[in-house]
């Protein structure tokens, strides 16, 4: 009966801690090292893999600049290995995430390697910003392509980076989606600078034209200033249909001024739908919101500080946190059994018997929040 109760116990407490998606830099190693990498995720629990194709070593957050991208023959070689890795363990519907960061990334790591005009790696050499070589002498340890029948010279950096052409974003984007789904991938991301339907669906149509059924997986970005960015659409909106605006300032629409305006109430009704809008017009196919937490944590832990630290005293937390707990049935009130102490004292019973201290005895102040 204990064991059968352990089990049980242990059972319950995996499914809630078995990871969803795992996240793998197209930098990193090579394709054996991304294989090997998938397997231990696959092994610990993970049904998707969401790979990008940012270098490793030169990794930046997608809504930071700097971003640097690989050639399109490393990124499908990682994108096979993850496949691989979920078919040797015998999961044949493992999901593949294949993440874009080449609307905001300007630079690459090195150029493509092309074996004739028009395969991926000179498609991904288009887009290299290059100069005609007007004096070949200069060119000391540089490097050059064949572009059309002539040379030139790619931009490199001192760093040892090679610059994209300017504007050339979202055609690397389509490029790359369309690619990445040709080799294995399920769902597509693309990581975009502001949360804007037309936009996002601008490229998606692009690449629909090639795979009819492309799916998009898109991160509602703490990063985005949701508020100006739509209120700022509303007033272009508005402004190109002729309404008159004279009574905002765009720069400054996230000024609390505005709050109760039409304007803003229009642009709130829009953040409000916008899933629902993207996935019908850009087809977004999954919405997620990257560190969610670390945000609520931030504000509802100052709003405490305030509180606690002011006029309200001791109340500031219980009438904020641990009633709210209480009266909306929030589990976590009892801090203990989420941290495991029922399971522990499942352990010691099993282990020791009726010798065991257990912690749930009638003196454990969690007794005070029993139904």
């Amino acid at each position: 009966m204990r064991e059968a109760n352990l089990r049980h116990q242990v059972a319950n407490f995996q499914t809630h801690v078995v990871p969803i998606i795992a996240d793998i830099d197209a930098g990193f190693g090579n394709a054996e090292a991304t294989y090997l990498l998938a397997k231990k995720m696959i092994e610990a629990g993970a049904c998707a893999l969401q790979i990008e194709n940012q270098v490793s070593d030169e990794k930046q957050c997608g809504h930071q600049d700097g971003k640097v991208t690989v050639p399109h023959e490393d990124f499908v070689a990682k994108i096979r290995a993850c496949r691989y890795a979920f078919l040797e363990l015998g999961v044949d519907d493992g999901v593949i995430v294949a993440r874009t960061d080449s609307l905001g990334a300007g630079l690459t790591k090195q150029i493509a390697f092309s074996a004739k005009e028009g395969d991926i790696g000179d498609q991904y050499n288009s887009f290299l910003d290059c100069e005609d070589i007007e004096d070949a002498a200069s060119l000391n340890g540089d490097v050059v392509i064949n572009r059309g029948g002539k040379l030139v010279r790619p931009k490199r950096l001192r760093s040892n980076l090679f610059q994209f052409r300017p504007g050339t974003g979202e055609d690397r984007c389509v490029l790359d989606c369309i690619n990445a789904l040709q080799n294995g991938a399920d769902l597509l991301w693309i990581e975009t600078e502001k949360p804007h339907i037309e936009q996002i669906a601008g490229m998606v149509d692009r690449v629909r034209k090639v795979i009819p059924n492309a799916k998009l997986v898109y991160n509602n970005s703490p990063s985005f200033n949701w508020t100006l960015n739509f209120r700022q659409q509303v007033f272009d909106a508005w402004k190109q249909a002729g309404r008159d605006v004279a009574a905002y300032d765009r720069a400054r629409l996230m000024s609390v001024e505005y709050d109760e305006t039409e304007l803003a109430a229009e642009a709130d009704e829009k953040i409000r739908t916008f899933q629902r809008d993207a996935a019908a017009r850009a087809g977004i196919f999954h919405h997620l919101i990257t560190l969610p937490t670390y945000h609520t944590a931030a504000l509802s832990t100052d709003n405490l500080a305030k509180e606690y630290f002011g006029d309200q005293g001791m109340l500031g937390y219980v009438a904020g946190v641990q009633r709210q707990e209480i009266r909306q049935g929030i589990a976590c009130v009892k801090h203990q059994n989420m941290a495991g102490s029922d399971i522990g004292d499942d352990h010691k019973d099993y282990f020791s018997g009726e010798a065991a201290l257990k912690a749930g005895g009638q003196h454990n102040t969690m007794n005070q929040f029993a139904a």
